[in-house]
């Protein structure tokens, strides 16, 4: 017992002594956290440079755009072959993927071999032999009469232009086919596939093995978005953000890159961290000076760099007791598989010692524990080179995602990897602790280039197959030339019909007198109250007009509440509470002893009979005082003033929304005789002859005519470019059947168009893998405010996905871009709509006038326009379009329902002035 323990104790502290001896000697091949970290960054750089356009060409780490642009979401299913070419033995696979209950994938694959005389050959023959291998498993299965997706893994390194074309950079791995290099590869193979004659394929995507291993993982784990091959050679590709990407157009998505990492050092950035027994490894290699980093890790060089440190320490007297034998000299004895089975925790040494002795040498058993700890060094810096290189394409995906700490999935594949015995521990262990604001999740790769390859088929047929579906949907907002001529036409025949006494009853476009018949001319002087009722929240206003060379427009507000009971209650407490806060806001400015005009801004439907005189036809926006509708305003608020008698105000005037904002410019530019509101909701008016507005006695000069637009198409005239979703939004609308063209173009509706839009993606998963959010089913969740912000050209699509992860929806890059095209294609429309309703205007005013051409400006207000980042230039040209004999001019108001009826109120005194 006690000799048990001493001999214990003596090899104990025999290996901890050689251990330490060894450490001393590869001194320069530990690397700590910092050097890790250095080295990192280092990475990071390389990755920049290879990214940017200017210094891509000088770049060590080349960074080749794969035109690989989604990973797989779930939904894929399918018929695949896939030919994994990229060493001396080639793989043919059948990949069928189904959905059952839940998605499954069957693979059915054959190995044939590559003959060395076809491998050192022509391009054209190996080609040739990889057609009639080809169709030789085809045969097999049976499928010679199917024209079936292919997908083909290249494991060599290639330049792409797109997903289905891969130029050769240069042959690896012992290939020398004559006449391949700079040709596209997937043009060799659809040529010798085309003079076989004997079948068909479709050659969707070629990929190299790196892209497969991601793609097959992405298939279990949709997060995955980094594929990590470490085996003979090494390499990494990972999702980048296209924007960061200079060699490809656009910078909308994301595409995955393939780093190519292996050749990070060739110019020199890793002298300090190799050692020279790596610079011997190179001297001696088919490529010296290239590929330095796959060099420090991958299996085909550590099992050689092991033995030359192995020689060199020999040489030195430190091993074997100074022995060397012609095995341990020469090249490629020690495979890496031998320094697997060397570090096995279990017979590690006694494996040592049987493939020492097979090298011709007599170990010790102090010989095999030193050579155990080369073995270790040396994998060791390995696996911690290759975390700090994967560090940095995590530290990438962090920040280009703009999140505190990322989740990710990072697909692993390669034989050292896989079979070494302590390299996957190491490895993780090293990612965790230089990257510790990454979670990540290393799975490892089920048969991945040959199934990878089928995957990326697959999603790009899914992508295909998606893109035709959503761009038939999406055609249903599309509007040609023809289409908004033909609005614009029927827009004007329902102003006529508004216009004129015997058709104004039926005519959806009512036309409605204003009786403001003048804009102002810079003569209007004095002091007004204005009061803006139209919504929850109203104010009043003092606005003091100053004429003459130093005219001004000075003015003070205050924002009242109308509390929910009074909105709902009687129509005598409504204006009672009206009334109400007029007598505070006197007290306020101490005006309360003047009889001052007044003009009430009351933006609710109302039919006019003067210019002070206002029938309410109906409440909206929430309010349902009782005793209104069918009522005159005006003569409401008179008696309500009355009834507090505490101040007296003259009511001049009585004007919506819409005559405020023309009023508003028209006093900035007298050439304003238009005004449009496109915001919550949308109206225009406009100076119309006297002579054509039948409903109004006179046919002298103007009078501003409030169109109510926003009820062309009531009849059912624009039904023909109404989509399903429009019908949607009607169907459950407060008003169902009413304001359709309202409907279609403004803010109120757009963001619920979308919403049904993205619904209806999401049910045929085109978007969100198919997973509606409860928060996404709540109607008009989706504010107008949000397509302005997402359709923002200074917005990533970063934020669009917080956009979208607000309203409970776990959107990919994929769908972020998705939803921006929806929104794209609804705002579109409206903004088109619109200008093609502004045309009629400003058309039928020129002709009005008998002019061949009129210069005329329009003043504009509403959320819509002022604030959407594409609304008022779409719009702008849809005019010029529609309109080219107008010269139009669009001038943003300033508080036209406030100033505007001020204005109003000062015009109207002053004519009342002028006739007195």
């Amino acid at each position: 017992m006690i000799a048990a323990q001493v001999l214990a104790y003596f090899f104990t502290e025999l290996k901890q002594d050689q251990v330490k001896k060894i450490d001393k000697y590869l001194y320069a091949a530990r690397l700590s956290d910092d050097t890790l970290r250095d080295v990192m960054n280092r990475f990071r750089t390389e990755m920049e440079k290879g990214l940017a356009r200017d210094t891509n060409p000088t770049a060590t780490v080349k960074m080749l755009p794969t035109f690989v642009r989604s990973t797989p979401d779930g939904s894929e299913k399918g018929d695949f072959l896939a030919l994994d070419l990229g060493g001396s033995n080639f793989r043919i696979l059948r990949v069928k993927v189904s959905h059952e209950r839940q998605q499954k994938v069957e693979m059915e694959s054959q190995i044939y071999s590559t003959p060395e005389d076809i491998v050192h050959g022509s391009g054209s023959r190996l080609f040739e032999h990889v057609a009639e291998c080809l169709g030789d498993f085809m045969e097999k299965q049976e499928i010679k009469d199917k024209k079936l997706p292919l997908g083909f893994t290249f494991s060599f390194p290639c330049r792409q232009s797109k997903v289905d074309e891969s130029i050769l950079i240069t042959w690896t791995k012992g290939f020398k086919a004559s006449g391949v290099e700079g040709s596209d590869v997937v043009k060799l193979l659809r040529k010798a596939i085309d003079k076989k004659a004997e079948y068909d394929v479709d050659i969707m995507a070629v990929v190299n093995d790196t892209v497969g291993t991601m793609m097959t993982c992405g298939f279990d784990d949709q997060r995955c978005e980094v594929g990590l091959i470490i085996g003979t050679g090494t390499n990494a590709c990972y999702m980048e953000e296209l924007r960061h990407i200079d060699l490809v157009e656009g910078d909308e998505g994301r595409m995955c890159i393939n780093t190519e990492w292996g050749a990070f050092g060739d110019d020199g950035s890793l002298e300090d961290i190799r050692t020279e027994f790596d610079r011997e490894l190179d001297r001696g290699s088919l490529n010296p000076g290239k590929q330095l980093f796959e060099k420090l890790i991958s299996g085909m060089y550590m099992g050689e760099l092991v033995r030359l440190i192995l020689v060199k320490m020999a040489k030195e007297g430190l091993l074997f007791e100074g022995n060397i034998t012609p095995e341990l000299l020469t090249k490629g004895k020690l495979e890496t598989k031998h320094v697997s089975a060397i570090e096995k925790s279990k017979g590690g040494l006694s494996k040592a010692a049987e493939i020492l002795t097979r090298l011709g040498l007599e170990p010790s058993e102090e010989d095999c524990i030193a050579v155990q700890h080369v073995c270790a060094i040396v994998s060791f810096r390995s696996a911690n080179l290759s975390a700090a290189a994967l560090g940095a394409i995590l530290t990438q995906l962090r920040h280009n995602k703009g999140v505190p700490r990322l989740r990710t999935t990072v697909g692993m594949d390669g034989s050292l990897y896989k079979m070494h015995p302590q390299f996957a521990r190491r490895f993780q262990k090293t990612v965790r602790r230089l990257v510790p604001d990454c979670e990540v999740r290393f799975l490892l790769s089920e048969s991945g280039s040959g199934k990878g390859a089928a995957m990326v088929t697959a999603v790009a047929e899914r992508l295909v197959s998606q893109r035709k579906e959503m761009d038939k949907t999406l055609a249903t907002f599309t509007l040609t030339r023809e289409q908004l001529f033909e609005v614009k036409g029927r827009l004007r025949k329902e102003m006529e019909m508004g216009l004129q006494k015997k058709t104004h009853e039926a005519a959806t476009v009512k036309m409605l007198p204003t009786f403001v018949r003048s804009t102002p001319d810079g003569t209007e002087n004095g002091d007004f109250v204005a009061l803006d009722l139209g919504g929850t929240n109203f104010r009043v206003l003092l606005v003091k007009i100053r004429s003459g060379k130093r005219r001004s427009v000075e003015m003070h507000n205050k924002i009242y509440a109308i509390p929910l009971e009074i909105m709902q209650g009687t129509g005598e407490e409504l204006f009672d509470h009206i009334v109400h806060c007029i007598s505070d806001f006197l007290d306020y400015m101490g005006m309360k002893g003047a009889r001052l005009p007044l003009g009430f801004t009351f933006s609710f439907p109302c039919e006019q009979r003067s210019l002070d005189e206002g029938i309410l036809l109906k409440w909206t926006k929430g309010f349902k005082a009782t005793d209104c509708e069918g009522e005159d305003v005006v003569t409401m608020l008179r008696d309500a003033i009355k009834r507090r008698d505490e101040f007296e105000l003259d009511i001049v005037s009585i004007v919506n929304d819409t005559v405020g904002t023309m009023m508003t410019c028209a006093y900035e530019d007298p050439l304003c005789e238009v005004g449009m509101i496109v915001g919550t909701g949308s109206n225009t008016c406009y100076m119309e002859e006297a002579r054509n507005t039948e409903t109004v006695p006179g046919d002298e000069g103007l009078m501003c005519v409030n169109m109510e637009w926003g009820a062309f198409g009531d009849n059912g005239c624009l039904d023909d470019i109404r989509t399903e979703y429009d019908n949607a939004v009607d169907d459950l609308s407060l008003n169902q059947g009413k304001q359709k063209y309202e409907k279609m173009i403004s803010g109120m509706y757009l963001g619920e168009i979308v919403r049904n839009v993205v619904i209806d993606f999401t049910r045929r998963g085109f978007l969100f893998r198919g997973q509606i959010s409860e928060r996404l089913k709540t109607r008009s969740i989706f504010e107008t405010k949000f397509l302005s912000q997402i359709e923002s050209d200074r917005l990533a699509l970063l934020q669009v996905r917080t956009i979208l992860q607000n309203l409970g929806l776990d959107s990919t890059c994929d769908d972020s871009i998705i939803v921006k095209e929806v929104c794209g294609v609804v705002s579109r429309r409206a903004a088109q709509l619109c200008g093609a309703g502004m045309a009629a205007v400003v058309d039928k005013i020129r002709e009005n006038r008998g002019l061949d051409r009129l210069a005329i400006t329009v003043g504009v207000d509403g959320t819509l326009y002022k604030l959407h980042p594409h609304f008022s230039q779409v719009m702008h040209e849809t005019v010029r379009e529609l309109a080219p004999d107008c010269d139009v001019t669009f001038l943003l108001s300033e508080d036209g329902s406030g100033k505007g009826a001020a204005l109003i109120t000062a015009v109207a005194c002053r004519l009342r002035e002028s006739t007195a």
